[in-house]
């Protein structure tokens, strides 16, 4: 497993983060601890968590994820894991945060309960990397990195990176940093995959600017790159199977990811990595990895024989004609040029 440097932390983090929102609740403890044993059997250092996790979201369940990796830690050397965990914000995204009694503002009292309370569930005393779960657009980011500020100086948490922002979001945020003399987002985690390639249109630019490192979460598009949604599948326990029963925003995303433009565009990958010797997910991890703005690719995984596809994505190096048979379907299909 080859590692990359993380921003300018100066430190070097495994290519493949291992993302863990299923434990809790599509895995169970056992079957979570045995992902996490295969991930780091396999060199994978970097540990993904949020204060939120697992989804499906339940009032009950939160912070759960935090747990289970904080009881597997116990028994390892905690220095030899790079772990995040986020702080939810106004969970901005696809579902509400069930924290902190509906308080997700990304205020000084917020953090410091967040921070406290994932230290808590983590068994650790410190934070690797502790990210913004959404941006708080009705709260000063200057205010946020603040108290972000606080929780570094405090030795709770050693770096900061934001989630779900923009780049407009992002830029911004910088400038406050360096304005007024505060800590800095390292990394950025956004959706990016060969199905949703937006990161590309702004925010990569601004992430090779500035020294920021892209953590891609969704690699495989949520699960439709595994071709699992092919023919009008809905297969039983899927995720988007799930959304599309639910609430009427989490259809909308649904159609988003499934559609036919994205439908057509998997079975195309499909040939292009049967071709090519190796799985869609394989492709899609690697493709991911030869972007020069990603630092580490976020995977997950619900048992870890799942996770064998995704880490060959790291042994993997993409040739030219590979990429642009990829690039091909981008413009042919998901965004054809005029």
């Amino acid at each position: 497993m080859r590692a990359r440097k993380l921003g300018r932390t100066g430190l070097r983090v495994s290519e493949i983060c291992l993302g863990t929102m299923t434990f809790g609740s599509m895995a169970d403890e056992e079957t979570s601890c045995a992902i996490l044993d295969r991930a780091a059997d396999a060199g994978v250092d970097f540990l993904d968590i949020a204060e939120i996790y697992p989804v499906p979201p339940n009032p009950d369940w939160a912070g759960r994820s935090e747990e289970i990796v904080g009881r597997w830690l116990q028994d390892r050397r905690r220095d030899e894991f790079f772990v995040a965990t986020k702080v939810a914000g106004p969970s901005g995204g696809w579902f509400r945060a069930a924290v902190r009694g509906g308080r997700t503002a990304l205020d000084r009292h917020s953090i410091e309960q967040a921070v406290d309370g994932s230290l808590r569930r983590l068994g650790t005393d410190y934070i690797d990397l502790y990210q913004t779960h959404w941006p708080d657009g009705e709260f000063p980011i200057e205010d946020t990195l603040e108290a972000l500020d606080r929780v570094i100086e405090s030795g709770k948490v050693r770096y900061i990176g934001c989630s779900n922002q923009t780049a407009y979001g992002l830029t911004k945020s910088l400038g406050a940093s360096e304005k007024f003399g505060l800590a800095r987002y390292e990394t950025i985690q956004n959706s990016f995959s060969l199905l949703n390639r937006r990161f590309e249109d702004e925010l990569a630019a601004v992430c090779r600017g500035e020294d920021v490192s892209c953590l891609p979460y969704s690699p495989l598009a949520g699960g439709v790159l595994t071709g699992k949604y092919q023919g009008g599948a809905w297969p039983e326990g899927a995720r988007f199977t799930s959304y599309k029963q639910a609430a009427e925003r989490n259809q909308v995303m649904t159609k988003r990811f499934i559609n036919e433009k994205t439908l057509e565009s998997t079975d195309r990958l499909a040939k292009i990595a049967a071709d090519s010797g190796m799985s869609v997910t394989t492709l899609s991890v690697a493709w991911t990895l030869s972007r020069d703005f990603v630092g580490s690719t976020i995977i997950g995984a619900t048992s870890p024989d799942q996770l064998e596809d995704s880490l060959r994505g790291a042994e993997v190096k993409l040739d030219a004609d590979v990429l642009a048979a990829c690039e091909a379907v981008t413009r042919e299909i998901l965004y054809p040029m005029g």
